[in-house]
């Protein structure tokens, strides 16, 4: 494959919701331009971009894949991403790399959540929007609704380019708005045919005349000189239409519509006609600012004769062939078997062999140039870090990837796996940054967490068939805590005679309630009625049974214990003695003290649809919630932040229960905030629960 100039690029991320044809129009793509000698299925698992046994068994996209195809002088770099929620880190990272999102929508379910999921991200991200309707063959498919549903959802910056014509429900052609020409398909091939009139289909004169003026108000909405035009009624010539999509779609003020049937081809060859026409190439639209090492604004430009930068957005972590990284070029040339710096560590990285991707199949290459995408293998940088010539150091800002809620404890089924566990999730945790790892410090539990059930099973099921471990998966435990009530005082005395030397040991101690996490001890023996050597084992005593409370054995916390008085025998009093005593004093004295149970509670705050608000106040009110307050969204239209204070025992499954609710649109963040009393009705269950552990 040859070197492509950065104005003969364009990087592309097809994303969108699950199942609106993402895979099946990069096959499309593919298969048209002579990459593929087979049109493969996804049911059938043998399409180029689902390759991993993990997509050929769910049939559906799990990761985002790289494939190219060279047409018309240019190179298509495609970034099929994943729809479905649990996979929504994969899209982030197809859509940080891309010059443009082509955003996939079903002609027959329309605007989904995953739809704006996708185009969300872009607009973050400064990326140009295209949407193209997909599945036309589909006898239930409604082209004029779903642009009508796009108009509404996503405002008059939607512009069509190709539309379908449509006859008793069957597509008779498709017109191109900027060519203002009509064609149908014969044996797969498009055929010009003549635009449609009234005879066609009742009143498609008026809708051709209707999509031209949405057209021509959106180009006009891009450049004073062609508002004047479009005021004085003067129609757009061609070269003024695609220049005005053109730049429209790089301004983010235009996002082309054009629809297809991927399934029978239809539609696909002017699909790519538009990629090369309207969609932006690197030279363009790819400027990007970057920080050195004093933490200065860089504008890093797209030429290939400036210093080398490059951008890792994906990570690939393969049992056998190692690390795959994969790259985006920002400016200057890539080299195999060359040394490189990394910003985000400051040491030298070796880039060995270089390589475009077709799916699986790797394409060795001796260079890179700017703009274009390529992988290398076995270098230890990791996703977001930024690879740059050694003459100037600079990194790109990271992308923000979604925060995983849905925890679960792990451990390896056997016990030989217990060494092979830590390993295999840390080369989990280098592709995947929406999976965490770590041990809870209150239960000594490995937490690992997820986006959600389906990103759990394939966590794990990659973890057996790539790595050999088999895990099981549990609720996490929940660490609460006990303190008492109320000030007592005990004593405590051991006395053991067992021939020679016995042991003695007398403590009279008082224990309070108090304001901490800890133990604090404090001594006021007066008349030396214990001596100041035997203070240490004293608290060393009660330090060790805080550990393990009366109520249900979980750590005491909020307790002042005070060495007030004693005795001594100056032959058989010893440290250990004492050591005892106090221990004898806290088992004989907190039971006393009217000891409780805390558990942990939460500050919670949940994004949810405005529709959805009064659904999820009243869940949290179900899960012994309180809710504090609600505000509209500042970040997102349409959605209302609700705040409130939860007990973490109820949030074990909030995440499916919230996506359930949604449909995918919320969201939350959950913070162990405080330690408030477990409510009595709740006290014998979690003590029963406490023994059988």
């Amino acid at each position: 494959m040859k070197s492509y100039d950065n104005t003969k690029i364009k990087n592309i991320a097809i994303a969108g919701h699950a199942g609106s044809g993402k895979t099946t129009l990069v096959e499309a793509l593919l298969y048209s331009a002579g990459v593929s000698d087979r049109f493969g299925k996804v049911a059938d698992g043998n399409t180029v971009s689902d390759y991993t046994a993990e997509e050929v068994a769910r049939k559906c996209s799990v990761y985002t894949s790289l494939s190219c195809y060279e047409r018309d002088g240019f190179k298509v770099n495609l970034l099929d991403t994943p729809g479905l929620l649990d996979f929504e880190q994969s899209m982030v990272e197809g859509i940080s790399a891309c010059g443009c999102c082509m955003i996939t929508v079903s002609g027959k379910s329309g605007v989904k959540v995953g739809t704006h999921k996708a185009y969300n991200y872009a607009k973050k991200m400064g990326k140009p929007t295209m949407f193209v309707v997909t599945k036309l063959d589909d006898e239930n498919a409604n082209f004029n609704n779903i642009f009508t549903e796009l108009k509404t959802e996503f405002g008059p910056t939607v512009c069509p380019v190709v539309v379908p014509v449509i006859a008793d429900r069957k597509i008779v052609s498709y017109v191109n708005l900027i060519e203002m020409k009509a064609y149908k398909y014969e044996n797969g091939k498009a055929v010009e045919t003549d635009m449609p009139t009234a005879e066609v289909s009742e009143k498609m004169e008026y809708r051709i005349d209707g999509l031209i003026e949405a057209v021509s108000e959106a180009i006009a909405e891009t450049d004073e000189e062609l508002m004047e035009k479009f005021f004085e009624g003067e129609p757009f010539t061609h070269d003024e239409l695609v220049d005005g999509i053109h730049n429209g779609l790089n301004k983010g003020l235009i996002s082309p519509v054009v629809c297809v049937s991927a399934a029978t081809l239809e539609g696909i060859d002017m699909l790519m006609k538009e990629i090369t026409l309207l969609l932006p190439a690197p030279a363009e639209k790819d400027d990007k600012p970057a920080t050195d090492k004093d933490g200065n604004i860089v504008d890093i430009t797209s030429s290939k004769d400036d210093p080398l930068t490059a951008n890792i957005f994906k990570t690939v972590a393969d049992p056998f062939v190692g690390k795959m990284s994969y790259i985006r070029v920002q400016s200057g040339v890539l080299k195999s078997n060359s040394e490189v710096v990394n910003a985000a560590t400051g040491s030298t990285e070796k880039v060995g062999k270089l390589y475009y991707l077709i799916g699986k199949k790797q394409i060795e290459t001796s260079e890179v140039g700017t703009g274009d995408i390529c992988a290398a293998v076995k270098l230890s940088a990791n996703t977001g870090d930024t690879l740059c010539d050694a003459s100037r150091v600079v990194a790109f800002e990271k992308p923000n990837f979604p925060k995983p809620t849905y925890r679960v404890a792990v451990r390896a089924a056997s016990q030989n796996d217990e060494s092979k566990i830590s390993n295999a999730i840390a080369r989990m945790l280098e592709e995947d940054m929406s999976l965490t790892y770590a041990q809870d410090p209150d239960t000594f539990e490995m937490i690992l967490s997820t986006l959600g059930g389906l990103h759990l099973e394939t966590v794990v099921s990659k973890l057996k068939r790539d790595f050999g471990v088999d895990v099981v998966t549990s609720v996490p435990k929940i660490a609460y805590k006990e303190t008492i009530r109320k000030k007592v005082k005990v004593q405590g005395r051991h006395k053991k005679q067992s021939g020679g030397h016995g042991q003695f040991g007398d403590v009279w101690i008082e224990f309070e309630p108090c304001i901490s996490d800890e133990l604090i001890f404090e001594e006021r023996v007066f008349g030396g009625a214990v001596p100041k050597n035997y203070f240490p084992a004293v608290e060393k005593g009660l330090q060790e049974c805080v550990k393990h409370g009366v109520l249900a054995g979980y750590p005491v916390v909020g307790v002042k214990a005070i060495l007030v008085d004693g005795s001594y025998h100056p032959v058989d009093s010893s440290e250990m003695a004492f050591k005892t005593a106090a221990s004898i004093a806290f088992r004989d004295g907190i039971p006393q003290a009217e000891p409780m149970l805390l558990e942990p509670v939460g500050n919670l705050e949940v994004a949810v649809p405005d529709e959805n608000t009064g659904d999820v106040i009243g869940e949290l009110n179900k899960r012994r919630g309180r809710v504090m307050g609600m505000v509209p969204s500042e970040t997102e239209k349409g959605m209302t932040v609700v705040t409130a204070e939860v007990p973490i025992a109820e949030m074990s499954d909030f995440t499916l229960t919230l996506r359930q609710m949604t449909q995918g649109q919320g969201s939350f963040t959950l913070e162990t905030a405080r330690y408030d009393q477990l409510p009595a009705n709740l006290v014998t269950a979690v003590i029963a629960a406490s023994k059988t552990e």
